[in-house]
């Protein structure tokens, strides 16, 4: 109240003193009547802010009686909040904002975690397939269904790299049982390519896994020490245990005996895979341990072309007994061009040698030999495909062999994951076959091998049409008919109809 009458007093005497100022000089009675009026009605309106000044204070002080407990439940609360943000435990009588902190901490962590894993599998691919045949044979003695099935599975990870360089691993695993239609006839085409099965398993309720392909393959981008983004240039690097038409004789309209062509003649050169004598020199079951070095320009893509240079182990060096002992060498120079109004086309010549190849005698001699392959797009969903090869050396049961087919994509038919597939070849039979074919007893029992005198050529033709389901199940019934079968003119014409069904994951 001091306090009060002092701004009273102070401002009662201002005004006084502001008035007096502006008051004229020669002043009067009417002037200080006026001033005292002033005074009054000011006196009067600091009473009323004095009073209005008293119930304010009330109004403050009753609102601040309960901000003392308030504040103080505040304060129990942090605590409460700091104690429960001590522990990693979520407790149900802590408050729900740190139980929500907490909850939203744990999915951070779990999210962090699934990145990790995530991260540790960028650049992993797998896929597996199941292949499964069945061929019924007509114009031989062997009249059974014959069944097998396939299954491959295969990984690749990257590993790592070095300066510009990138590496990959790659693993390739086959199981399989059966070995198909090619025990029912003798031809220098095998009618079923799919068909594996391990020599530890002759059983047929035997069944094994084998590891059939295991390699490192670096990338290094050229020239060294460039700016890598824009190389156009590229060294590659493979070795460890493969198959070496994954990287030669390639091909996209016959390549696959899984989803085209099944006889081996449309597979790959005739001349290098074949059931009589396969100069590709890899082991029984076609893949070998071996080196390839490649050499890719792409400076005028999407037109390109490539240089291949394959060392493998060939005879007993292919099941890594006696590696690189006059091994199978393969050099191949290939290109992609567009024709044809914007057409992709790729055109590859070859040439090998094996120093060690088989021959129909069981003998091992030096093979040498070129070949030529291509698939040209003619139209948005016709490819057109061919191969030829000529071969040297004795002991070999054809020495010449040329195919030529088409896949249709089904589009044409409203049928987009369909294609049609149609194929003819020929094996030309060698004047050393043609010479000892009646003759040659290889086993020593006594009795010819063969028993007939081969000459010509034998003539291979098949058709298929590959049926989608869906995008992992295909169905493809197959026809092949083989005229003079291994050149033997007496033979009677083998008619070969199948079916294949595919799982692809």
């Amino acid at each position: 109240m001091a306090r009060n009458a002092q701004f009273k007093i102070k401002t009662i005497a201002m005004a006084a003193a502001v008035m007096c100022a502006t008051l004229p000089a020669h002043g009067g009675e009417a002037s200080q009547e006026e001033l005292l009026k002033e005074m009054k009605r000011l006196s009067a309106r600091l009473e009323k802010l004095e009073k209005n000044n008293a119930d304010l204070e009330k109004k403050l002080q009753v609102r601040n009686e309960p901000l003392a407990p308030r504040v103080q439940a505040l304060e129990d609360y942090n605590i409460r909040i700091e104690k429960s943000l001590a522990s990693e435990n979520v407790s149900e009588n802590e408050p729900e904002l740190t139980a929500r902190l907490k909850a939203a901490e744990y999915q951070g962590l779990e999210m962090q975690k699934s990145s990790k894993v995530i991260e540790s599998l960028d650049g992993i691919h797998a896929g597996a397939s199941f292949t499964t045949v069945a061929q019924k044979t007509s114009g031989t003695d062997n009249k059974d269904i014959h069944l097998n099935y396939r299954t491959d599975i295969t990984v690749s990870t990257p590993a790592g790299t070095m300066g510009d360089a990138t590496g990959m691993l790659f693993g390739h695993f086959r199981i399989g049982q059966g070995k198909g239609a090619s025990d029912a006839l003798t031809a220098f085409s095998g009618p079923n390519a799919t068909a594996f099965q391990l020599g530890t398993a002759d059983l047929a309720d035997t069944t094994a896994v084998m590891l059939a392909q295991a390699w490192y393959q670096a990338d290094i981008p050229l020239p060294i020490g460039g700016f890598k983004p824009r190389s156009r240039e590229t060294l590659t690097i493979n070795f460890g245990k493969m198959d070496p038409f994954g990287f030669f004789d390639q091909n996209a309209a016959a390549n696959d005996e899984g989803r085209q062509f099944l006889s081996s003649i449309f597979v790959h050169n005739a001349l290098l895979d074949n059931p009589m004598a396969a100069n590709v020199g890899a082991d029984a079951y076609g893949f070998t341990p071996g080196v390839r070095l490649s050499y890719l320009n792409e400076k005028s893509k999407p037109e390109n072309y490539r240089l291949s240079l394959g060392v493998f182990g060939s005879g007993h060096g292919a099941n890594f007994s006696q590696a690189f002992t006059s091994p199978f060498i393969i050099a191949q120079a290939e290109t992609r061009q567009v024709l044809f109004s914007g057409l992709a086309g790729n055109y590859r010549v070859y040439a090998w040698h094996n120093g060690q190849a088989p021959t129909y005698n069981r003998e091992t001699v030096v093979h040498r030999g070129i070949g030529f392959n291509f698939d040209q797009r003619l139209d948005d969903y016709v490819t057109l495909f061919g191969r030829y090869g000529k071969g040297w050396g004795e002991g070999q049961p054809f020495d010449q062999t040329v195919s030529m087919g088409a896949e249709f994509g089904g589009s044409y038919w409203s049928r987009g994951g369909d294609a049609l597939g149609m194929a003819f070849g020929m094996n030309k039979v060698s004047a050393g076959f043609s010479r000892d074919s009646s003759s040659v007893d290889a086993d020593g029992d006594g009795k010819p091998d063969f028993g007939f005198h081969a000459s010509g050529s034998e003539k291979v033709m098949e058709i298929y049409y590959r049926h989608r389901l869906n995008k992992q199940f295909e169905v493809t019934p197959d026809f092949q008919y083989i005229l003079h079968p291994a050149g033997n003119g007496d033979a009677p014409d083998v008619k070969i109809l199948g079916a294949r069904a595919q799982l692809m994951f």
